[in-house]
Formats: structure tokens, C-alpha cells, sequence
């Protein structure tokens, strides 16, 4: 039996990438612990069980280690987010309902520690790096918003709602949710009570379809 063909490049890339995943994922949560400036390279290293030197063998400075760290983080808040509007796409005969579950979903995904982490390190870090809000914006609400207008659309388009611009509307259904979650980052609050999540979703959902709904 011949046995099958390796290809040690194409593992030795995938090994690489994963490396560097790992290593962008610690420098997360260090990061999120020290912040910026009281973090360092080493325990950066430690935290990833790589030596120092296979950092920079991936980034070249400590800067750098911090964008691609928010980038890579952001990326995977925005895939849970996305996750939680996916029951928009066959919603059942009570539109409200389905909204006030994404709506809800929505928010649990605003408040999970990597995303408290990420908005207050962006927040903090502005007079540093002044380009990373639109950097993070672009990461979390780019694939959330698209998922989201596609689903918008296909409701227009049944005649549950009456969306003349289905991307327009899902910014605003996100900016909705999100908006009062950025507030609190900026203004350095964390605690978000059970009540205060309900009545952000709520509002949202009843501003969102007294605007798009036939009814």
C-alpha cells in the first residue's frame, strides 16, 4: 500500500499560524490584566509558554503585539455576535419574540469579559493609538451588521417589515444594543445589572420594529 503524501510545508505554515493565534490570544489577556503600559513582552511569553524570542519572531515590537492582539480579539467577539442574530434568519410567527432573543443575545455577547476587555483597552489606549476605534468598530459590527441586513432584507422582502435600506437599518438595530455598552466603556462603568440588560434590550426591539414593522 502506498502510503499517503505529506506536505511539511503546508504543516509547517498551519503550525505557524497557530503559534501566532496562540500567541496573540495571551497578549490579549495580559494586556486586558496590566493594560498597555505595565505589560511586558516577557509576560506576554510566559503567559503563551513560548520564549521570548518567538514573540519577535512573529512581531516585530511590543506595539505591534498590542494591535494584532486587539484586531485578533475583536474578530472573535465579532463571530459570537454574528452567532447570536442567526434565529433572524427563520424567526417563527412572533417577529418581536425572535428580535428580543437576538436583541438579548446581542447584548450577552457586549457583555462577556473579552468584550468588556476589549472596549475599555480601546477606550484607554486611544491617545496611543488613535486609529484602533475605527480598527475594533470595523471588526465587531462589519460581519454583524452584514449578517444582520441579510436577514432584514429577506424580511422585507416577505413583508414583515419595511426596510428601504436593510444595511441601514441593521446599524441601527446594533448601534441600538451596543450604543449603551460603549457608554458605560468610556465612562469606565463595567457593572451592567440583569435589569438594566432587559430594559436596553426591550427598548431596543420596540424602537427597532415602531420604525420597520407592518403592524
Amino acid at each position: 500500500m502506498t502510503a499517503p503524501k505529506t506536505h511539511p510545508g503546508r504543516t509547517g505554515s498551519r503550525g505557524r499560524i497557530d503559534k501566532r493565534e496562540a500567541i496573540l490570544a495571551a497578549a490579549f489577556r495580559v494586556f486586558a490584566r496590566k493594560g498597555f503600559a505595565n505589560a511586558c513582552v516577557k509576560d506576554i511569553a510566559a503567559e503563551a509558554k513560548v520564549a521570548k524570542p518567538t514573540i519577535y519572531s512573529h512581531l516585530d515590537d511590543k506595539d505591534a503585539l498590542f494591535r494584532e492582539a486587539m484586531a485578533a480579539a475583536a474578530e472573535g467577539v465579532s463571530a459570537t455576535s454574528a452567532a447570536a442574530v442567526e434565529g433572524l434568519r427563520h424567526p417563527g410567527e412572533d417577529l418581536e419574540a425572535a428580535f428580543g432573543t437576538a436583541a438579548r443575545l446581542l447584548l450577552d455577547s457586549c457583555l462577556t469579559e473579552s468584550s468588556h476587555a476589549l472596549r475599555r483597552l480601546t477606550y484607554a489606549e486611544l491617545p496611543r493609538f488613535p486609529e484602533l476605534l475605527d480598527t475594533v468598530r470595523g471588526a465587531l459590527n462589519g460581519r454583524l451588521v452584514d449578517d444582520l441586513a441579510g436577514h432584514v432584507a429577506m424580511l422585507s422582502v416577505g413583508g414583515r417589515l419595511r426596510v428601504g435600506d436593510p444595511v441601514l437599518a441593521a446599524e441601527q438595530f446594533v448601534s441600538l444594543i451596543t450604543g449603551p455598552m460603549e457608554i458605560c466603556s468610556a465612562m469606565g462603568t463595567r457593572e451592567v445589572t440583569a435589569e438594566k440588560a432587559a430594559e436596553v434590550a426591550s427598548a431596543a426591539v420596540t424602537t427597532f420594529l415602531a420604525a420597520y414593522g407592518t403592524d
